[in-house]
Order: C-alpha cells, then structure tokens, then sequence
C-alpha cells in the first residue's frame, strides 16, 4: 500500500458509516494510525550503511594539516592504522607497499567536529511525538543513559555528519537530575557501535534562584520560588542519599544494592563530570557553590551569563559548554551582540570553554557557524576552531582520544576544501576511527532531484 493509499484509507475511517458499531470504527481508527506512525518513522529512516572498520594503512598526503593542538602544517601528511594515527608530520611521506595513499594537494586536514550539547539521535521529528525520546518519566532519574535511547538509523544522523561534525554528546532531558550523557560517534550499526562513553556525565537541570518576569510567565514569584526550593532540595537528597548508601556499601559489601544511587557514584567519586545547566548569573553562583560543597567536577552547560561569573569561574576552574551564540540577550540591557562576544569575553579571562549550538536535532549541522560567529566578533579563529574541536573533547572527557590530529588518537578527520567554519566549505571525504564514512544525505539526494528537474548545473 502507498502513502496515497493508505492516506485515502484512514480519510474513509475517519468520515466512517454511522451505521458501523463504534468499537470498530475506534478499532479501524487506531490501527489506520499506528500504520501512518509506522510510515513516518521508515521516512526518518536512514538508508546509509555504516563504514567498514579499517583494513589497510591509509596516507592523506600533500594536504595542509590543521592539529589544532599545534600549528598547521603545509604540504604535510597524516597516517592512520587500525583507526588510531600513527604519524602526523611536514614534507613528502614514504608509504609501504601495503597502504592507500589519497592525494589531497590543495585540501585540508581536520579533526572531526564535536558536538557538545545535542538531543541528535533522540527527537526525530519534533511533532511527532513517537519520534521524540528524550526524558523518562520522574523528577530524579540518574539510572537513565542517553545513548540506549539514540536512534543509529536515524535520519538527522548523516545531514549533520555532512558539515564534519562526528562526534557528539548526547544528553537526555527533563527532571533535575535527567540522567547521563553518553559521548558516541555518529557512524554504526547499532547503539553499542556508536557508543565512546555511555556515562559521560550527569545531567542536572538547575532551578531558577530568583523568579523571573515575563508577559508569558503566569506563575506568581512565590510559586516560582517555592517550586524552585522544591527541585532545590530533590537534588540535595538525591546526592546525600547517594553518599549514605556509598559509606553503607563501603562498610558492609552484603549492604542491598539501590541501582539508581549506585549510578551515581560515578559522578559522586568524580570519575566523571556533573553537566549542571544554568544560564542566569544567580544559578550559576549557586550551581558553583553546591558543587564546591558537594566536592564535584563541575561543567557549566548554557552559561549565558557566565561573563558575569568570570572570577567565580576561574578560581574554581569551572568550564562552560557555551549553548548558542545564534541568539537575542537574556536581558534589554545587555548589548545586542552578547551572545556573539561571550566566547572571547571568557577566552580572554581564562575561562575553559567550548561552543554547542542549541540547535534542534534537524539543523545541529550549523555548529561550526556558531563557532564562526563568536570569531567574526573578535574569538582568534583558531580558538574558535578548538571551541568544536579539542576544547570540546577536553570538557567532555575525550580529550585523550579525540579533538586533535595527534599520534595515538583515533583516526576521526576530515579533508574539506577550506576551513569548515566557513560556510562555503564543502566537506569531502571523513574517517570515524579510521573507518571511511559515506557523506550522502536525504538533503544532498533531493538537491541532486531538483537540479536534475530544472536542468541546474
């Protein structure tokens, strides 16, 4: 049956003959539906197949290399074996019988960019609610990993893999303590194949410490503040129950094992970071100083008044997960371009930071415009160019394995034609450890159509 077909079949159930009992009307109905549910979510279906792993040695010589954890280098090569490089250097490159050399005279070398704050691979398409899996139900939900929800076959996959953008961390939403964030690379068959690391982090959605005012806001400040205390202490108890259970646990081995606090001793041991999201000046402060006294590693997610917490975060070495320069002020009196000079106002003060986009999953492809435009407004291009590369594998966790072009890492590069902050930059070939990714997407199949169609070259 096509779309037609069945769009036509489920209109006549849905005018249906008075005559019909209404339970199988109600019947027809529902299954009209799971079949048109059914049908958009094979359209979200990526037809990609996944890279093979790496068989052979491979050289990308005479390109001008850009570790971005040292200077570019002209004329100069990258050898990667098993998914890992092996050598980075300058000049011509003897290779053995057994590798393929690509020719990249006139292109360069990148490391594949990263995504640090994305839903990619949990919302599909936004309005459909089926397509969405981005939060469990419960207030408190540290159990939950966010990769075990990712959707390898989606189709928003590969449009932003096409931008250069390979890696990500997904992070799941709602609650205050939502879960954790799992680092994966956007190329595999399953969840298990694109999974770097499932617990990259907790997420902590941070509450309001002062009410807020707005035409749209109908709650009252006393509400708002009694909800805020109210999430307050939901995050307070979750962290002091998981405390007590781990000193419990560390006395007596046979204690009962609690799964949902047992999740959290990687964060509460400081093994992994606490991504705590908070944007107004006041929640930042208190976010740093809870986590002060909780005796955590800290990241800052959204930050957009972090240039008013520029002290607190230096002394405490706290680094921010910029979300979004593509954006209007918090506040009418804070200048128009705010958001486009926070990266260097932070950059300038010390602050570690790296840019996320805060896009929705459709357009997450648009993160290293973000990162361009924070260096048209006065970021060093090459900070700009870290800010989505290493600086985002360092606040991540992956700095030892991703986010520069080194001798050990993984093999996760592309080759473009220009810097891949600029948007006439075409991303020509990539790597996903080692691993030759195909580049073609829904967006590049319909451009290919409608050229065909109206004879464009």
């Amino acid at each position: 049956m096509n779309d037609r077909t069945r769009l036509a079949a489920t209109r006549r159930l849905c005018e249906g003959e008075r005559s019909r009992p209404t339970t199988r009307r109600t019947s027809a109905l529902l299954a009209a539906s799971a079949a048109l549910c059914t049908l958009q979510a094979a359209h979200s279906q990526s037809t990609q197949i996944p890279g093979e792993p790496q068989d052979k040695p491979i050289a990308v010589v005479n390109a001008t290399i850009h570790p971005v954890s040292s200077e570019p280098i002209e004329r100069g090569y990258v050898v990667f074996r098993d998914g890992l490089i092996t050598e980075v250097g300058a000049g011509a490159y003897a290779a053995a019988a057994d590798t393929t050399v690509i020719d990249a005279a006139g292109k360069h070398v990148y490391p594949g960019l990263i995504s640090a704050d994305t839903t990619l691979g949990l919302s599909e398409i936004q309005a459909v609610r089926a397509t969405n899996d981005m939060s469990e139900t419960g207030a408190v939900t540290p159990e939950v990993r966010a990769v075990i929800a990712v959707n390898p076959d989606s189709a928003l996959i590969p449009v932003t893999r096409a931008n250069g953008i390979l890696t990500a961390l997904v992070v799941p939403q709602g609650g205050a303590i939502s879960g954790y964030a799992s680092t994966i690379r956007l190329d595999g068959w399953t969840t298990e194949e694109l999974t770097i690391a499932d617990r990259a982090g907790l997420a902590v959605r941070w509450p309001n410490v002062r009410p807020r005012t707005a035409w749209w806001i109908e709650e009252s400040e006393e509400e708002q503040l009694r909800r805020s205390k109210e999430n307050l202490d939901r995050i307070d108890r979750a962290f002091e129950e998981a405390a007590a259970y781990a000193r419990a646990r560390a006395a007596d081995p046979t204690f009962p094992i609690d799964l949902r606090l047992e999740s959290m001793l990687p964060a509460m041991e400081r093994q992994v970071p606490v991504f705590i999201h908070a944007g107004d000046a006041a929640q930042i402060r208190s976010a740093i100083a809870w986590a002060n006294r909780m005796n955590l590693r800290l990241v800052i997610v959204g930050g957009a008044d972090a240039d008013q917490c520029l002290d607190l975060l230096k002394t405490h070495d706290v680094p921010v997960i910029v979300v979004g320069t593509h954006r209007m002020p918090t506040r009418r009196d804070l200048p128009h371009d705010q958001p486009f000079t926070l990266p260097l106002t932070l950059h300038e003060a010390g602050v570690r930071f790296c840019i996320a986009s805060g896009e929705e999953p459709a357009h997450e492809r648009s993160l290293p415009y973000h990162a361009a435009k924070s260096a048209a407004y006065g970021l060093p291009v090459d900070v700009a160019l870290r800010s989505v590369t290493l600086s985002a594998a360092e606040i991540i966790g992956a700095g030892h394995i991703l986010g520069s072009l080194e001798a050990g890492k993984n093999a996760t590069l592309i080759i473009t034609d220009g810097n891949p902050l600029e948007i006439t930059t075409h991303v020509l070939a990539a790597y996903i450890d080692g691993a030759a990714v195909d580049l073609d997407n829904k967006q590049k199949a319909l451009d290919r159509k409608y050229r065909h169609r109206y004879g464009q070259p």
